[in-house]
């Protein structure tokens, strides 16, 4: 005589796996959300830029850095300045944490969930702001003239 037992109290969605165990049968946030999966990594010393790190962060992530000839020249900028020392180890923290501290404060992450895409693309500051620090900044390197 075989006799089966059934909670009362099991959702849907729930296993019983043992006497006391439940075990839920739903997928976790960084499996729906490929982004919001933790990362605690340190760069080899072979990553020297920003993009290089960037392309390594996403390695086995399932998504991948958008084609360079269809990103703004101030992407191409940011992804070939240097790795800087503090970034060289990052964690734990979500892989769009770790993408957003490697562009900085400047620029925003744009993804593309239907391709799996990431690139960059520069905060709302207007050209003419910038021009103008780069002027300024042209100016207080130059001598002094009197």
């Amino acid at each position: 005589m075989t006799c089966l037992a059934a909670s009362l109290q099991l959702h849907a969605g729930e296993l019983q796996v043992d006497r006391y165990s439940m075990y839920s049968a739903t997928p976790t946030a960084a499996q729906k959300d490929l982004l919001a999966a933790t990362v605690t990594l340190r760069f080899p010393d072979r990553i020297q830029t920003v993009g290089e790190s960037i392309r390594y962060l996403l390695q086995r992530s399932g998504y991948r850095v958008a084609a360079p000839d269809i990103a703004e020249d101030e992407t191409r900028v940011l992804f070939a300045l240097p790795l800087p020392a503090v970034h060289r180890s990052l964690g734990p923290m979500s892989l769009r944490d770790a993408l957003l501290t490697l562009a900085g404060p400047a620029f925003q992450l744009v993804q593309d969930p239907v391709h799996r895409l990431i690139t960059f693309e520069q905060c709302g500051t207007p050209r003419s702001a910038v021009s103008e620090l780069s002027a300024n900044t042209a100016k207080e390197g130059a001598p002094n003239e009197q």
